[in-house]
């Protein structure tokens, strides 16, 4: 199950482009809390907390924010990644509450090797659930260990853990097992075997370090 995690955070009360940048060089992330009715609250969070919770748990980690002397369960909703520095730059949290049911996306994690010869393709790289908020699937584990050419996994063949319900087609194709591509083949073989002439060259190397001629010294002698 996803983990839990607490997180300590501070009301803000300026806004806008500047004010999130000064947020930013205290080493906090600006941040949205709304959900259940209630008005959106501006937050400023603890950056590096944050970011290794995500990192660790993925992005259905469940936070404990704790800010003004009180608790409140979120979930990220969204996230604001800079395209450079591929750091958090905002975030929106959704306020859950224990026992009630919540739609996420569950990554699902392919383990294993197929069978000589077939190559696999993954059509899915998540599955939308409905599960409880303290309890959301960290992820789906799919093996395709010795599977053969032919071979697809469907959604509806994942087991999923009590409490959690499939919303996504159980008929859509997770991974399919193809016959590997002749081109590939040849590749793979080519990465395996020297490439021609290697034993030449290695010999002329060998013959160079034991006193052969080098083009340096060609050149040396024609100027004189």
């Amino acid at each position: 199950m996803a983990n839990e995690v607490r997180i300590a955070a501070t009301k803000r009360t300026e806004f806008g482009k500047g004010s999130a940048r000064r947020t930013r060089r205290e080493g906090k992330i600006p941040a949205v809390l709304y959900g259940h009715g209630t008005d959106p609250v501006h937050l400023a969070l603890a950056g590096h907390e944050l970011t290794m919770a995500l990192r660790k748990g993925g992005v259905n980690t469940l936070l404990t924010i704790a800010v003004d002397g009180d608790d409140q369960l979120a979930l990220p909703k969204a996230l604001q990644i800079h395209p450079l520095r591929r750091v958090i730059n905002h975030v929106d949290l959704l306020i859950v509450r224990r026992g009630e049911k919540v739609t996420v996306d569950v990554p699902i994690i392919v383990v294993g090797e197929v069978a000589p010869g077939a190559q696999v393709n993954q059509d899915l790289t998540s599955l939308a659930v409905e599960a409880e908020a303290t309890a959301i699937p960290e992820s789906f584990e799919v093996s395709i260990e010795g599977l053969a050419v032919g071979a697809q996994i469907l959604a509806g063949e994942i087991t999923l853990p009590a409490g959690t319900t499939m919303l996504s087609d159980p008929e859509s194709l997770i991974v399919a097992i193809n016959e590997q591509l002749e081109a590939e083949v040849e590749s793979e073989l080519d990465a395996e075997e020297p490439a021609e002439g290697g034993e030449a060259a290695d010999g002329a190397q060998d013959e160079a370090a034991d006193g052969g001629t080098s083009e340096g010294e060609h050149s040396e002698g024609s100027g004189q």
